[in-house]
């Protein structure tokens, strides 16, 4: 059964799940839908095109799929999809997508905390932590099991690769492969995000695999193509370092400098 304060407008076009709390003064539009067992706080406004899983806690003034600041956006119909047990706290700003791809996404079990803002047509992946007052732009795409730090800004299209923790204040002016700690402004290569690979089950053999792909790329003297074609030559069979070649091969706006 749900529980939904008196004082909140819910469209009857919505709609909503089972065992679904709505507190005081929320708004939720016509073209919304929202899964069982989420609660939504006080002063809500979740708009037209809000797709939200199961499980999911948005809390006070936070706003969830409104229209993107894009100046090229005109009201077409687009998306914003949030997924499974993921929390998003107070004053958050989420937009939805705009026509280059249709929807901005966030994964599952992701935590979004205060008065933070992803733009338009952002990816997140699953197990995300994005700090407090952490700015995302349009097209950013963050991989699975990323810490971002508070107050850290990611330019529009840049990309975050899986297991990487951005130190608090950073700024991402170009893409951050997979395993990384990074900080500074703008945001440079500090080595690797040790702990963090130790505490999701990579092996001693993986973690000492990655760094020394990383010091070929980073620390051998070499151009970046030369070493990745380096990288590749001594660990293209390593699933782990696979995925770092990848990611440096597909980048479109160029690989953070150390």
């Amino acid at each position: 059964m749900n529980k939904i304060h008196p004082t909140a407008i819910v469209s009857r076009e919505a709609k909503i799940g089972t065992n679904v709390e709505i507190g005081p003064y929320t708004i939720i539009h016509d073209d919304v839908e929202i899964g069982n067992d989420c609660v939504i706080g006080a002063n809500v406004g979740i708009y037209d095109g809000a797709r939200i899983g199961n499980g999911v806690k948005i809390f006070q003034s936070a706003s969830v799929a409104n229209a993107p600041q894009d100046l090229k956006y005109a009201n077409e119909k687009t998306f914003l999809y949030i997924g499974d047990n993921t929390v998003v706290r107070e004053f958050t700003a989420l937009h939805r997508g705009t026509t280059a791809t249709g929807k901005t996404s966030i994964g599952s079990n992701c935590l979004i905390m205060a008065l933070s803002h992803v733009a338009h047509d952002c990816v997140i992946g699953n197990n995300v932590i994005i700090a407090g007052g952490v700015m995302l732009a349009g097209h950013v795409h963050v991989e699975d099991t990323v810490v971002v730090g508070g107050l850290s800004a990611i330019h529009q299209f840049c990309k975050v690769g899986q297991h990487t923790m951005v130190g608090g204040g950073s700024m991402i002016n170009a893409d951050v492969p997979p395993y990384c700690m990074t900080s500074g402004y703008p945001a440079r290569f500090m080595g690797l995000n040790i702990i963090g690979l130790r505490r999701r089950g990579f092996s001693n053999e993986d973690i000492n695999a990655i760094k020394e792909a990383y010091r070929i790329f980073y620390n051998s003297g070499l151009l970046h193509t030369e070493a990745l074609e380096k990288v590749k030559e001594q660990f293209s069979d390593n699933p782990s370092v696979k995925n770092i070649i990848d990611f440096i091969s597909a980048s479109q706006r160029g690989i953070m400098r150390k």
